[in-house]
């Protein structure tokens, strides 16, 4: 198993950006591709962004391409989700979480809830208008 932590989160003005952060304990972090997804009130959970086992793969919902950006540190077992240009729409609570599955490629960044395994508690995100 793999513990996720999220940290980060908190209220910005549109236009503005933040910087998420995912820790990792437990097993070996580069055996994990690993997703951001996030949950707004009423609505179901959406996949944000995905960065493969070896960093060498991204895959970006179109909501978000040009403004977030994913990255993993597999010596400090985390990965980053760096925002900018954030608007209201990105409201929501933020998951981490963690894919255990070789999917045929080290580069393969999943973007299926069903695929991962393994969440954090999340991290609230609140833009302001």
């Amino acid at each position: 198993q793999v513990q996720l932590v999220e940290s980060g989160g908190g209220l910005v003005q549109a236009g503005g950006s933040l910087r998420l952060s995912c820790t990792a304990s437990g097993r070996t972090f580069s055996n994990y591709g690993m997703g951001w997804f996030r949950q707004a009130p009423g609505k179901e959970r959406e996949f944000v962004t995905a960065i493969s086992r070896s960093g060498g793969g991204t895959y970006s919902a179109d909501s978000v391409k040009g403004r977030f950006t994913i990255s993993r540190d597999n010596a400090k077992n985390t990965v980053y989700l760096q925002m900018n240009s954030l608007k209201p729409e990105d409201t929501a609570v933020y998951y981490c979480a963690a894919d255990p599955y070789y999917r045929g490629s080290s580069e393969y960044a999943s973007g299926f809830v069903r695929d991962y395994d393994y969440w954090g508690q999340g991290t609230q995100v609140t833009v302001s208008s």
